[in-house]
């Protein structure tokens, strides 16, 4: 199980997972598509929700009763059911990495919960969990919502459109559920899950954590273009920027000095770590330059 989560941390700190959302495929696909392609596409974009995925294993965690199960996902589902529709029909939308960051958190809450931290922290007992998930189900449907505003919806048979991808996102959900449950449902009668739960809501929390980073860094780059820019060139180059205001070991600044033909500031042994090698590259495949 540990090594399960270790493989899963993993998935959400890789590139490919910074990219949840909807791409340039599915944009084109969905420009003419019927309300069995938008029912496929909630599905999947659920199935691959790593942020929701996580939320709902966390609430999922401790659940044995079915009963308990059906009233927390019922209390998530209306939740996120709502915003996606009536934010999408009435085109209210925000900055999606944002809203991303504010999901993030509610992974964070889920472990801190599962924890006990309002007890051993706050000396509280936990909010309402029911009305907690309902709360995090709107903010969860507000995220869907900006996703799939990204896409060309049109006029035409919007609402229908919009309900296609809802219930493709409950299908998802289920799915989800479904193995989550057989899952925990094998873990809990191992001695290992009372001995690694604890260790594994702190893992989530992390995650959850490290989410949140990875979405306020996407919002530099949408919020500050000039000096965060999406482009890949220019991205690589922001970040090389960056990097080179800074010695390998120290904070010195090493900045070449092509006068003295050095590294001003550094030492002699650390001169002879750093060369200065011209990168020549073009933009436009013409004008080549080089820093």
């Amino acid at each position: 199980m540990i090594r399960l989560l270790t493989m899963a941390l993993l998935c959400v700190f890789s590139a490919n997972a910074i990219s949840h959302g909807m791409s340039a495929e599915d944009q084109a696909r969905i420009l003419n598509a019927g309300h069995l392609e938008y029912m496929h596409l909630g599905a999947t974009h659920m199935l691959s929700g790593y942020d929701h995925l996580l939320f709902l294993f966390g609430v999922m965690f401790f659940l044995t009763r079915f009963r308990d199960i059906l009233k927390f996902i019922t209390a998530f589902t209306v939740g996120h059911s709502i915003t996606l529709v009536l934010a999408t029909l009435w085109g209210i939308t925000a900055n999606y990495y944002l809203v991303d960051a504010v999901i993030a958190l509610t992974v964070c809450y889920k472990a801190f919960d599962n924890l006990d931290g309002f007890k051993k922290y706050f000396q509280m007992s936990s909010p309402n969990l029911t009305s907690m998930v309902f709360i995090f189900g709107l903010i969860h449907g507000f995220g869907l919502s900006t996703r799939l505003q990204q896409l060309p919806l049109g006029d035409n048979g919007l609402v229908l459109k919009i309900l296609s991808f809802n219930i493709g996102v409950e299908v998802g959900q289920i799915i989800a559920l479904c193995v989550m449950f057989v899952i925990l449902l094998a873990w809990r009668k191992t001695a290992s899950f009372h001995r690694f739960s604890k260790a594994a809501n702190a893992a989530l929390m992390m995650a959850g954590g490290l989410l949140l980073l990875m979405q306020l860094h996407g919002y530099l780059h949408t919020a500050h273009p000039h000096d965060f820019p999406l482009n890949q060139d220019d991205h690589h180059h922001a970040h090389e920027d960056m990097q080179r205001t800074l010695a390998p070991i120290s904070n010195t600044p090493k900045t070449f000095d092509l006068g003295t033909n050095s590294f001003p500031g550094l030492l002699p042994e650390q001169q002879k770590e750093q060369k200065y090698q011209p990168d020549e590259h073009s933009h436009d495949g013409e004008h080549y330059h080089s820093h």
